[in-house]
């Protein structure tokens, strides 16, 4: 029986030790020995094949033909001389066959079979091999197997317990060699034992692995592969490699240089003992936290050393930079640093202090303390050589200058102008040349650095005396501007603002008197003209346009941040779903409108009306971003402080807030348009489609009502405006007010009425309309043109006014003084301000307990006849 061809050579080995005679199927299908159950059989010899086999056929087949080719030429005279050449040929092979059997280079005999060689090949490894069964029940071991084990004969070798009796922690490994084995997974063991002499003391490694021999399986069911090696000389060689490397580092270790081995990410892998000493600790210290290079020099220090040896290559790179010891404190060191093929980095370090003893009990060498102070300083420092080359640079220069690299050699205007106009770098070139002839530069030169040149930096430039044509000429102190700048341009922009606002704020006072008395005059003239006369038309232009201009004025005031707001308690997710459907209307079908409130969204106080205004604005703004269509996504969602915190660039106080974002996927804005759309009169659209205020409005509505807005936009992508509104928590009192809002409506059907009105107000025109207007709805009305004339009106009248009507802002008296002055007679009158700035304005200048009414300028006849009803018919 021969093994099969298809068989892997780990289970052609198994299938000879199964097929060498000695092995029987045992009833149940269990493999047994004929001798002995637990031991194997030796090998025996091969017996000899004595059967032809197929080539010796194929032989004798050619010997016949060539005997009968014989035969028929020697029955034929005329063939004698071929005859003759064919026997001498043949005689010539059979001689050099038979000197080829003397001399050995032709044997005759059978073939080898499989099975043969492999039964060769396994008693002569030099690893020990054992077939088992999974209960550890021993089918085969060749000769080394044995010998390993201590035993003289693998026949004799019993289990593999047995050779480690009376030895605790061989024995341990070999049960979990067992256990694996019983669950069929390959497992292995390095095993110290003794040897046979007792007190020799060798090193095992033993393992196995679980097979089965394909189309035997029934036969022989799973086996097992033990394999045992001696590996006592391997492991005493790799012991004295590593005691010779602990020498080695015992002797690094005495030496003057520190020497440091960093793995490729950035941990400390190995320490010499003289560097753990100069920064307060051991070495074991350092293993056993597992400290990295990050947590002994600075970030703007390990970049300048990652870049220097980066562009040092092979040659590795040199630099003194501070090293944080274990209290804090920092060592000045020189670092020689190289880079290794696993990307880590072999570094040998000089104690500035060392290498330069104090000479005094004060101060150490001139030189230690200058390279303290070079790469400590928080600014960057770097001097350039006459021939205008960079000579070296501290880390901050690094990092704020040359990207992190150490720029050793490279010309400094380059790195100076690399992001500079024309003009700039012209510039910066006449005051490095300056610098390095001796001339003192006290003026800084402004620079730009970055991918974006969004970076500010200041640079001054000195004078250094030295020697030499290539010695050191100039040094350069760099500092840190950007956030200067930026706060320079956000105070300037806020003052722009702010003088706009007060602007906008006065002029849009003055045009409430004008407007006032033209919406109010057109009311008069409306009252006595039907609508089928030819002038009604005009008088209802007239006062369309003055409602219009009154519009814009509302605008002004609202981004000057002085417009009366009527602040309530409100949940933003149920006013954003009121208004889905007039947005919808507003930009159209092309547009895809997606609402997303969050859910148990916080209370804010602000005016409604206002804050539909600005969800209205920036509607129409990313609708006008998006001609072609797009998708408009408005989202409502709590924000905590720890939110806020995380976001420090929003430069918002911390607290709670409830953010409403408005989103679109219009074509952006570039950053220099971004910088001005709050700016009042902005506008990027066509003549005539846009006033320039919407933006302007959102911004002071959001601003009035304490909250913050921040745009966000890409070119070609979109553009997402996040309006941050505080939380605000409703009182009682709010709930009550809420209530009545609910409840009860004005009713403005009847606006007639009796009593005695006290109307103060310096404008004439405005004055009179107002009188008129009150005098049509049968008040009784008493005139003012100032506070101190109304003190008089009402002391001629004994204090019997009912209620007073009166501007803010008048000369001589304004109304909140004149308010004071009339309570203190009559605590209990009734009195309504009119004006074009807001109540917040004036009302910090009156005691909190002062109650009082508030109409916004420009008024019509029904609203300040309405008014002035419902002031009287309270209590």
């Amino acid at each position: 029986m021969t093994a099969p061809k298809a068989l892997s050579y780990q289970n052609q080995i198994a299938f000879a030790a199964m097929t060498r005679g000695n092995i029987r199927r045992a009833p149940g299908g269990a493999v047994a020995t004929a001798a002995r159950p637990s031991h194997p059989q030796p090998v025996e010899a091969p017996a000899a094949n004595k059967d032809v086999g197929p080539d010796g056929l194929h032989i004798l087949a050619y010997g016949a033909l060539a005997a009968g080719v014989i035969l028929a030429l020697l029955a034929s005279q005329d063939t004698k001389p071929l005859l003759l050449t064919a026997l001498a040929v043949l005689s010539m092979f059979g001689a050099f066959f038979l000197f080829g059997i003397a001399a050995g280079h032709v044997r005759i005999g059978e073939r080898v079979s499989e099975r043969e060689l492999l039964r060769a090949l396994l008693e002569g490894l030099t690893d020990g091999v054992s077939v088992t069964d999974r209960d550890g029940t021993q089918l085969y071991a060749n000769r080394m197997y044995g010998e390993v084990l201590g035993e003289e004969d693998a026949s004799t070798s019993g289990s593999i317990e047995m050779s480690f009796q009376g030895q605790p922690e061989p024995q341990q490994a070999v049960y979990r060699l067992l256990r694996a084995a019983s669950r069929g997974e390959p497992w292995r063991e390095d095993i110290t034992s003794l040897g046979p002499l007792k007190h020799q003391v060798r090193r095992l490694r033993i393992s196995h692995k679980p097979f089965q021999i394909p189309g035997r399986e029934r036969d022989f069911g799973p086996l097992v592969l033990w394999t045992i090696c001696d590996v006592t000389i391997e492991h005493d060689h790799a012991f004295r490699q590593v005691q010779s490397l602990e020498a080695a580092i015992a002797a690094y270790d005495q030496a003057p240089v520190g020497l440091v081995s960093i793995a490729p990410d950035g941990r400390i892998s190995q320490v010499s003992a003289a560097f753990a000493r100069w920064l307060g600790t051991t070495p074991q210290s350092i293993q056993q936290r597992g400290l990295n290079i990050s947590d002994i020099l600075s970030s703007d220090g390990l970049s300048l050393l990652r870049a220097s040896v980066r562009e040092a290559g092979a040659d590795g790179a040199s630099m003194d930079l501070d090293v944080i010891g274990e209290d804090g404190r920092q060592v000045t060191m020189t670092l020689v640093a190289r880079k290794l093929n696993d990307g880590g980095l072999m570094i040998a370090a000089r104690n500035q202090l060392m290498a330069h003893p104090i000479s005094s009990a004060s101060a150490q060498s001139a030189d230690a303390r200058f390279a303290s102070f070079f790469q400590a300083a928080p600014f960057g420092i770097a001097t350039v050589t006459r021939d205008g080359r960079i000579a070296s640079a501290n880390a901050a220069f690094a990092r704020m200058i040359l990207d992190g690299s150490s720029g050793m050699g490279t010309a400094a205007l380059e790195v100076l102008s690399k992001s500079a106009t024309a003009g700039a770098r012209d510039e910066i070139s006449k005051a490095l040349d300056g610098a390095m002839s001796g001339k003192p530069q006290p003026t800084p030169i402004e620079i730009v650095v970055g991918d974006d040149q969004q970076y500010s930096r200041r640079v001054y430039m000195s004078p250094v005396q030295t020697q030499g044509d290539n010695g050191e000429a100039a040094i350069l102190y760099v500092l840190d501007a950007t956030e200067q700048k930026a706060l320079e341009e956000k105070f300037a922009q806020s003052s722009k603002m702010e003088a706009v606002g007060k602007l906008a704020g006065g002029i849009a006072h003055d045009f409430n008197n004008v407007l006032t008395a033209i919406i109010g005059f057109s009311d008069l003239l409306l009252q006595t003209h039907r609508p089928t006369d030819p002038a009604y038309k005009d008088i209802m232009n007239i006062r369309s346009s003055a409602n219009r201009a009154a519009g814009l004025v509302a605008k002004l005031l609202a981004f000057s941040r002085r417009q009366t707001l009527q602040p309530e308690p409100l949940q933003l997710g149920e006013v954003v779903t009121e208004w889905v459907s007039l947005l919808k209307r507003t930009i159209g079908e092309r547009i895809e409108l997606k609402v997303l409130t969050g859910r148990d969204l916080w209370h804010v106080k602000t005016d409604k009306t206002q804050y539909d205004q600005v969800i209205t604005n920036l509607t129409v703004n990313a609708r006008d971003a998006m001609p072609d269509g797009g998708t408009l996504t408005i989202r409502t969602r709590n924000v905590s402080e720890r939110d806020v915190q995380k976001q420090p660039h929003l430069a918002m106080p911390v607290g709670e807030y409830v953010v409403t974002e408005v989103e679109d996927t219009g074509c952006g804005m570039e950053p220099d348009v971004l910088a001005k759309i709050f700016e009042p009169f902005f506008t990027t659209k066509d003549v005539g489609k846009g006033t320039g205020l919407g933006l302007s409005t959102v911004y002071g509505i959001v601003k009035q009502s304490g909250g913050f807005i921040f745009p966000e936009s890409t070119p070609g992508k979109g553009t997402i405006f996040r309006v941050y509104l505080p939380r605000y928590i409703p009182t009682t009192e709010d709930q009550e007010v809420s209530d009545q809002k609910a409840g009860k409506k004005d009713r403005q059907g009847d606006l007639t009425g009796t009593g005695r009105v006290l109307l103060v107000e310096d404008e004439d025109v405005v004055r009179n309309f107002a009188a008129r207007a009150l005098k049509r709805q049968g008040y009784e009305v008493l005139e003012a043109d100032s506070g101190v004339a109304a003190l008089e009106v009402m002391a001629e009248q004994e204090g019997h006014v009912d209620i007073v009507v009166s501007d803010v802002v008048m000369p001589e008296m304004d109304g909140p003084t004149l308010l004071k002055e009339l309570r203190k007679t009559n605590p209990d009158l009734k009195i309504i301000f009119v004006s074009g700035y807001p109540n917040e304005a004036f009302e910090n200048s009156l005691d909190p307990d002062q109650q009082f009414a508030f109409l916004p300028k420009p008024c019509s006849l029904p609203q300040l006849a309405a008014k002035v009803k419902k002031e009287l018919a309270k209590a």
